[in-house]
């Protein structure tokens, strides 16, 4: 577990932010949009995402919608601790790709009064809790669950429901691979 005091010079103001919900919610979009707003208060920002994500590109983190921003790529949660010097608010992205220590990671930067906002899936393709994310979502200040539309109905979607043929919990993909559905469709589908 990783424990930090408030910086005794920088005045404790840290939080964690938690943006959560299913694939196409527009949770990598709104995580750019806080930080370009932070970063438009002259706020020192520095974002992460996991070295397994490379889905757009290898350092950038981009959204559906082609939004993006400059990040670090990271192996581990362990090694956000290590970069994250001299900034005022750190963003994660695709954080269910993180480990376990994530949460721990996220309260120690937040001590040191550092805003934390990390993005990512709520909820693996089955329908269960998805990684650090639940975790995340019991300790943080503030969360946000946003919804895409169910391509079948038009509902609002909570499911990341996975149209090709794989069993592994982690499968990079797109729309190729995933549709977002609403809970009716999902069990319908998934029955």
């Amino acid at each position: 577990m990783f424990l930090e005091t408030p910086d005794s010079n920088k005045q404790s103001k840290g939080w964690v932010e938690v943006i959560c919900g299913s694939m196409f919610s527009g949770k990598t979009e709104e995580l750019i949009r806080r930080l370009k707003r932070a970063q438009y208060a002259k706020q020192k920002v520095e974002i992460f995402k996991p070295a397994v994500d490379t889905r757009y590109d290898e350092e950038k983190v981009i959204s559906h919608d082609a939004n993006e921003v400059n990040s670090t790529p990271v192996p581990s949660s362990a090694n956000i601790l290590l970069l994250a010097n001299d900034v005022d608010v750190i963003g994660i992205d695709e954080a269910q790709f993180f480990d376990d220590e994530l949460p721990a990671v996220c309260s120690a930067l937040a001590n040191r009064g550092i805003r934390v906002i990390v993005a990512g899936l709520d909820m693996d393709y089955l329908g269960n809790p998805f990684g650090p994310i639940p975790h995340l979502m019991a300790t943080a200040e503030y969360v946000s669950k946003i919804h895409a539309i169910c391509v079948d109905c038009g509902d609002l979607a909570i499911h990341s429901n996975r149209i090709v043929a794989s069993k592994d919990l982690v499968h990079l993909g797109e729309q190729e691979g995933y549709e977002a559905l609403c809970r009716s469709c999902f069990l319908k589908k998934n029955s």
